[in-house]
């Protein structure tokens, strides 16, 4: 009887609901917290600080106790009161600002398909967690874990917050293809006669394309039927192949329209 996302999250647990303002409800938490080892909460900081739910006063009943704090901005500083929703995150931490089409084509904010900083954050926490635990078997001594959602996002911005670091340039938005590697991107290729005659003549079909190293670019040059690309100065590099992207890939566009993605996938 219950949606999508609560099945996805919620599958093969067992569950107990306690109101924690409710006379003797404390008890029985702290009653749990004495056999576990790990709690996870996501209450803002004064909250299970009020209710006497923080590190210190868990760890009084279990020294191996691991308190993992999930939150949206962390339990200390100007925001740590703010709920941080998912796609909040994904706009302030800047995963919308380099998510969608480029601008120069209509592009905008495009949050990814899925709570990535919500998800991501999570695994950062399990490993977190997993660490946590191994001291804790060799110590006897738990920790308090504070995992925020935008110090998760700023991280996963990966190779594009690394440019921003070595070149001062604003990352944008690319679209489809990598910021880092050319070619790897969607290309457009010739549709199948299959598809011609279930759609008819407005078939498009498509293929990504991933050429992750100078090699690869070479051999892919060779099954294209145009090794003279991959000895041209401008592309024989992948540093400039990025830099002369703009030449390049509707030089690509062409010769990937020629054959239909049955054909390239089977010569690639």
């Amino acid at each position: 009887r219950k949606g999508g996302d609560f099945q996805n999250i919620n599958r093969n647990k067992r569950s107990m609901t306690l109101n924690l303002k409710k006379p003797g409800a404390l008890e029985v938490l702290m009653r749990l917290v004495a056999e576990a080892d790990v709690v996870v909460e996501n209450w803002r900081p004064d909250v299970k600080n009020k209710l006497g739910l923080d590190y210190e006063s868990l760890a009084k009943v279990n020294p191996r106790i691991i308190l993992a704090s999930i939150s949206g901005f962390g339990q200390d500083g100007p925001y740590a009161w703010r709920p941080g929703f998912d796609q909040i995150i994904q706009g302030m931490g800047g995963l919308m600002s380099v998510t969608g089409e480029r601008d120069d084509i209509g592009g905008g904010p495009q949050k990814v398909g899925v709570a990535v900083a919500d998800l991501f954050t999570g695994m950062y926490a399990s490993v977190a967690i997993l660490a946590a635990l191994r001291h804790a078997e060799s110590t006897g001594q738990g920790q308090h874990i504070d995992m925020a959602l935008l110090d998760t996002q700023v991280a996963m911005l990966a190779n594009l917050g690394a440019n921003y670091l070595v070149s001062g340039k604003v990352p944008g938005r690319a679209g489809n293809a990598h910021q880092n590697i050319v070619p790897y991107q969607v290309f457009e290729v010739k549709p199948s006669p299959e598809l011609l005659a279930s759609i008819g003549p407005t078939a498009r079909d498509h293929l990504i394309l991933a050429v992750s190293n100078d090699g690869q670019f070479a051999k892919f040059c060779d099954v294209a039927g145009h090794p003279e690309l991959a000895t041209d100065l401008r592309f024989a590099k992948n540093t400039d192949r990025v830099k002369n992207r703009q030449v390049l890939v509707p030089l690509l566009e062409e010769i990937m329209l020629k054959r239909t993605k049955a054909d390239w996938l089977s010569a690639l």
